[in-house]
């Protein structure tokens, strides 16, 4: 029998805390007017919040899962679905070839720094030179975070280490509307990351790691090496069974293995190497394609010089500007290849010895 360890989880807020978080939301005097209307919202997401209603809104599971009556969330099931057909749109060998650009900075001129980021530069010059091989470009700027009103990615509560089946594909923690988290974009962004034949992240280094958009990302992006398709067969979050099932045996599914990738790290004093590796260690355990040395970038730009300058450091770095397309270039080539069914000849067959 296997133990599921308890007692971290603090206690439930009392009716005044939860006030006090629910109205800060309303703190601007212009809602003073609707004061008696916050006040009954107040208390439908108090009586959501004390029944635990985390989805308000399900469906019968039906057909092609363990459990067909049992009820999912009608938003899960939506997001599954997109990525049902997503994957079919990749499959397609008559759709055109596409490449997710995934921008890492936390910048940009809509927020507090008042100026784009160097790393949106840098994936312009990019997206630039796969539109020019006939590649279609998907741009995915993380920093919308920090300057898009209600856009969030919540961190990844680790369910996976709980058991791996415990952790869903695509992920069912969120959207938990008893506790307000809602507007989760990681149903957006999986979507992208299953359309993608490749996918090239552009990223700054923030203090010798990857910028906090860029993690929240990837550590969401853990259902998606090992994830559990069916939260029908664990009743939900039911830890006690999902342990059974990985004590039973679980094949770790890798649902985003096979796409290509490259990278781009840059940096202004220390930091792109063990930044690059991390992301390139990262890809590679998901099943990704590496695409060879010239698409695994790290550079410094304007090493030691003035951050007020950086940018005028990278128009006068041309060599620079010239690797990245050579990144796009060899992604774009790999792509070809790849979709060709030449690329993945070359991919070892055997099993994983260890899955994980």
């Amino acid at each position: 029998m296997i133990r599921i360890r308890k007692g971290q989880a603090p206690a439930r807020l009392v009716r005044a805390e939860f006030s006090v978080r629910f109205r800060a939301s309303f703190i601007d005097p212009a809602f003073r007017a609707e004061d008696q209307s916050i006040a009954r919202l107040e208390e439908i997401a108090w009586q959501a919040y004390t029944d635990g209603r985390k989805a308000p809104c399900t469906q019968k599971a039906g057909p092609g899962y363990a459990d067909p009556d049992y009820n999912l969330s009608t938003e899960w099931m939506a997001t599954k679905q997109r990525l049902d057909a997503a994957q079919l749109r990749r499959a397609d060998p008559m759709s055109p070839s596409r490449v997710l650009l995934v921008c890492g900075s936390a910048r940009n001129d809509g927020t507090c720094p008042g100026e784009i980021s160097k790393t949106f530069r840098l994936l312009g010059i990019a997206r630039e030179t796969l539109e020019q091989a006939g590649i279609q470009p998907d741009v995915l700027d993380l920093s919308l975070l920090t300057s898009e009103y209600g856009r969030n990615i919540y961190p990844c509560k680790g369910c996976v280490s709980t058991a791996m089946p415990l952790c869903h594909w695509p992920c069912s923690c969120y959207p938990n509307h008893s506790l307000h988290q809602t507007n989760d974009w990681m149903a957006e962004i999986y979507e992208r990351w299953t359309a993608a034949h490749a996918v090239i992240i552009v990223s700054p280094v923030y203090w010798y790691q990857s910028p906090s958009p860029l993690k929240l990302m990837i550590d969401r992006l853990v259902c998606a090496d090992g994830g559990n398709p069916d939260p029908t067969s664990t009743s939900g979050k039911n830890a006690g069974k999902a342990k059974g099932l990985e004590m039973a045996g679980w094949d770790y599914p890798q649902h985003l293995a096979g796409r290509a990738y490259g990278l781009i790290v840059h940096g202004d004093v220390a930091g792109i190497d063990g930044s690059r590796r991390a992301l390139s260690d990262w890809l590679d355990w998901m099943g990704f394609i590496d695409t060879g040395a010239q698409a695994r970038l790290e550079r410094y730009i304007g090493y030691y010089e003035p951050y007020a300058t950086s940018h005028d450091s990278l128009d006068r770095d041309e060599p620079v500007q010239e690797e990245v397309r050579n990144v796009a270039r060899a992604v774009a080539k790999a792509v070809v290849e790849l979709r060709a069914g030449r690329l993945q000849a070359v991919q070892p067959a055997g099993s994983r010895p260890r899955p994980k």
